[in-house]
């Protein structure tokens, strides 16, 4: 891509906000018809589509051009609904409750739906040339009990952003790679003075699992392991025990990074050069090079416990197909179109997000920008989206990690309660 489309790319880069944004709703549909009672077949002659909105300025442009195309390759009506994030759980829940779900659906989580007998599993609905091309750790994310229900969409993965101009200041040469020089070099910029912080820490609500997530990952933690859940792990206590050190005894995090959350509080430190390290990804790049071209920043891996190699969190959302009377044959059509290259890269980069497939990977390499997220993203981790009981545990964690970092807040109290709230399913 040339300086040119390049800069246009990162303008619709910082279009687009972090898997939580939208409004409006767009035209319904109906679904698939009734004609036969197998889901198989090719008799449907229209399909519901419901798509979660990304961002106001790309994501109806994409999915009407798609149903456009769509229509006109198929013969098949394609009924497109487009909804808010802050809605759209629970109006597709409210749909198939009301046993009229959607043909294929777009939502972060489907492990509940797959295990209730409900979605098309890949042997169903994709071709091979779909399933090969496919990057295995979203084939992993997107797999219950042996089976891959779970298509995903588009991709993120979080760095260390750090502030060049304050590590100048600082006297700091190169970004942390490990624990330690990380609490050094926060303490560094926090002594600058003048308002600056050394790390903006963002443990509220919002995404409290993804910042512990990517932490935890760098110290060799997860919430599971062999099947079973590890939210307790003398790992995990350590990571957590790690981030409220941060702001209760090390001094460099904002205030109140237990009630922070990312894009209202921890995401305006960095963008106004208060702060000097952020975990962040690709929204936040497009912003910084397009709204905030005052803050010179660098982008680096995650800082692990000991120096090994850096990991990196990831997210991915999902296309999954419900099993419908004579559906069938029209969704995988649909999945044949949407993970064809100038379907599925043209939609990911619209958004400014990552790619799912291994051909997007190769597309997507010569952006310089992205090299630091596509470097780990075949090796990125992801929450346990395959587990029906996430959906809740994530829920419990938004509420409850936070409480850990207060001054008075015990990380091995918090993680023991979240343990017996996923062993209980939830």
């Amino acid at each position: 891509m040339g300086a040119t489309g390049r800069t246009r790319w990162i303008a619709r880069l910082a279009g687009a906000t972090a898997l939580a944004l939208g409004l409006a709703a767009c035209s319904g549909g109906t679904g698939a018809s009734d004609a036969d009672n197998s889901g198989g077949g090719d008799s449907a002659k229209e399909i519901k589509v419901v798509i979660a909105e990304y961002s106001k300025d790309h994501t109806a442009t994409f999915w009407n051009a798609f149903k456009k195309t769509y229509e006109d390759k198929t013969g098949v009506k394609l009924n497109l609904q487009i909804i808010s994030w802050n809605d759209i759980d629970q109006q597709a829940s409210t749909m198939v409750q009301n046993g009229n779900p959607p043909d294929i659906l777009n939502l972060n989580a489907y492990a509940s739906y797959a295990k209730d007998g409900l979605l098309y599993n890949s042997d169903e609905v994709l071709t091979d040339a779909v399933k090969s091309d496919l990057i295995d750790a979203f084939v992993k994310s997107g797999t219950y009990n042996g089976k891959f229900y779970g298509m995903p969409d588009l991709s993120s993965a979080r760095a260390l952003f750090y502030n060049k101009d304050l590590f100048a200041k600082a006297g700091i040469a190169a970004p942390p790679k490990t624990w330690d020089e990380f609490v050094a070099d926060a303490k560094k910029v926090q002594a600058l003075g003048n308002g600056s912080i050394g790390y903006a820490q963002p443990l509220g609500p919002e995404e409290a699992q993804a910042e512990y997530s990517i932490w935890l990952f760098n110290n060799g933690g997860d919430w599971k392991s062999d099947g079973k859940w590890t939210i307790n792990s003398a790992k995990n206590v350590e990571t957590l025990q790690f981030l409220k050190d941060l702001s209760a005894k090390d001094k460099v995090t904002q205030n109140n990074p237990g009630k922070t959350n990312r894009t209202d509080g921890a995401f305006p430190l960095f963008t106004s050069g208060k702060a000097g390290m952020i975990v962040g990804f690709g929204p936040l790049q497009g912003d910084l090079d397009t709204k905030y071209k005052n803050v010179k920043y660098g982008i680096a891996p995650m800082p692990t416990k000991d120096g090994s190699a850096p990991q990196t969190y990831g997210v991915t959302d999902y296309l999954m197909s419900f099993k419908k009377s004579g559906n069938q044959d029209a969704v995988k059509k649909f999945y044949e179109l949407y993970y064809a290259k100038d379907q599925v890269n043209t939609w990911i980069k619209s958004e400014g997000f990552l790619p799912v497939t291994k051909s997007g990977l190769e597309e997507f390499s010569s952006e310089a920008s992205l090299k630091v997220y596509l470097d780990t993203l075949p090796n990125i981790h992801l929450t346990p989206t395959d587990d029906p009981a996430w959906d809740k545990i994530k829920l419990a964690v938004q509420q409850n990690l936070g409480t850990a970092v207060s001054p008075s807040g015990d990380p091995k109290a918090v993680l023991d309660d979240l343990q017996k709230t996923a062993e209980n399913g939830g």
